[in-house]
């Protein structure tokens, strides 16, 4: 399964925040430039995960952003779930779309379907403190990429 480019920069952001001291805001100038990512594809990001409750957005001059909840708080297959579009493996995932001709008797549909399943299963088994066991690795590789 590939995930878009969206979901992954939400994933990053999230990495991002998370490695920060709990003190410390964030913005999408810093998380842009340490990522190589358009500041312009992070503010929709940033916006999306502020309306899901995730991240907290600090207006004013000392503003930014950091997260709205501890990271033990935020599971990984609900963040993904909420910021893919669709889970349409093989067109006949899409009920509204999908013309494929063997459909009603097809057996790999059936096994894509609980290889999904699976999938979830195992993503739903991680919060964003799973990924991000050790901040200060993270904050050294961050820090090594701004000096760069």
């Amino acid at each position: 399964m590939r995930l878009t480019n969206y979901t992954d920069y939400s994933l990053r952001v999230l990495i991002y925040l998370a490695s920060l001291e709990p003190s410390k805001l964030s913005n999408i100038k810093e998380i842009a430039e340490v990522y190589g990512i358009s500041k312009n594809h992070l503010m929709k990001v940033i916006h999306e995960l502020g309306k899901m409750g995730v991240i907290e957005t600090i207006r004013g001059r000392n503003g930014g952003i950091r997260l709205a909840l501890p990271p033990k708080k935020i599971n990984i297959g609900a963040i993904i779930r909420k910021t893919e579009d669709d889970f349409h493996i093989v067109e006949c995932f899409d009920k509204e779309h999908g013309s494929c001709i063997i459909s009603p008797v097809c057996g790999l549909k059936h096994v894509l379907n609980k290889a999904l399943a699976a999938y979830f299963t195992v993503l739903d088994q991680y919060t964003l403190a799973d990924i991000v066991r050790d901040p200060s690795h993270y904050r050294m590789l961050f820090n090594f990429h701004e000096g760069s």
